[in-house]
């Protein structure tokens, strides 16, 4: 049997205060069968997602290429690096973890990031441990994708409208709270690092109710946008959670901690998050009921309902 050795340190990179995406993590997902025009007798073609993730701050950025090759890789490249600003260092797998890269592809890559100026990391051969950052991120992305759009062939532009929401939702997560001010429920995300202020998304209507013959091309968009919401908003929370199935003792909720709340009806882009203003232990001593303090006043939810978002330190 093999024998693990003990988890090592966050990597330093990881823990560095630098602009986002100055250190990234950098992944493929698919394919993806999409049409390259809208009409009878169109022909169907593969495309795949190119991810970028900020070895900081979390951050997500996603990108749509047609295939492997190094001039489409140095593409999208570039176009992350426009939109973005440069990156000094790029990490990835290699070999068979590289999403099937063979050592063909993995030289491409590195000749795409020596014109560039960009020092490029592999990880060890058949090690996806090593980029757990990335892993979760195309997994996120791919896994939920699939599931949302199924049978539906979409275009270009179609695909690449939807996949730049769902990068918006994937940057919208709450972190850790901003402060400890009991009178403040606001968090820190990925967006933050990016416009300097939560993202949002404008006012849509639901659409999960209607037969899809019956939505338009711009409802069905939104449809998926609003499935991929629901699907990865309640997978997030369970990460959060991080506790067996009530058979263990956890760590117990403190007064003043900043936790999100379950709540299913939520549209894109929005928490519901909540301050802890009181804690109900039972005749046990375990606590099971809080009391929050929320934007829309005070509530009581079981511990069940609340996730506790990861304590930061303010800095005055």
């Amino acid at each position: 049997m093999p024998q693990p050795p003990i988890m090592g340190d966050i990597p330093a990179v990881r823990l560095s205060q630098v602009k986002p995406f100055s250190e990234v993590g950098c992944d493929y997902g698919g394919p993806f069968s999409l049409l390259r025009y809208r009409a009878r007798g169109a022909k169907s073609c593969k495309a795949y997602i190119c991810l970028f993730v900020c070895m900081a701050t979390k951050a997500l950025h996603l990108e749509l290429v047609s295939d492997f090759s190094s001039e489409t890789f140095l593409g999208a490249l570039r176009r992350f690096i426009s939109r973005r600003g440069r990156c000094n260092h790029i990490y990835s797998d290699c070999g068979t973890n590289f999403v099937g890269a063979s050592r063909e592809l993995i030289n491409m890559l590195k000749s795409a990031a020596e014109q560039e100026q960009i020092s490029w990391h592999f990880n060890p051969p058949s090690a996806p441990h090593f980029g757990g950052l990335w892993e979760a991120g195309i997994k996120s992305v791919k896994t939920h994708i699939k599931r949302v759009i199924g049978d539906q062939l979409l275009t270009y532009e179609e695909f690449y409208t939807l996949l730049v929401q769902i990068e918006a939702v994937l940057n919208s997560r709450p972190l850790c709270p901003q402060s400890s001010d009991p009178n403040d429920l606001s968090v820190l995300t990925p967006g933050h690092f990016l416009t300097l202020e939560p993202l949002n998304a404008p006012p849509e209507d639901d659409l999960s109710g209607i037969k899809l013959n019956h939505l338009s091309r711009w409802q069905l968009i939104s449809r998926l946008h609003q499935s991929f919401w629901s699907r990865w908003s309640k997978e997030y929370l369970q990460t959060l959670l991080q506790r067996a199935k009530w058979n263990d003792s956890t760590i117990p909720i403190e007064i003043n901690s900043v936790v999100l709340i379950k709540d299913d009806n939520l549209i894109p882009l929005k928490w519901s998050i909540g301050r802890v203003l009181e804690i109900h232990p039972g005749h046990d001593r375990v606590t099971r009921v809080v009391t929050l303090k929320t934007a829309k006043g005070i509530l009581k939810r079981p511990v069940t309902k609340i996730c506790p978002l990861p304590y930061c330190k303010s800095h005055n």
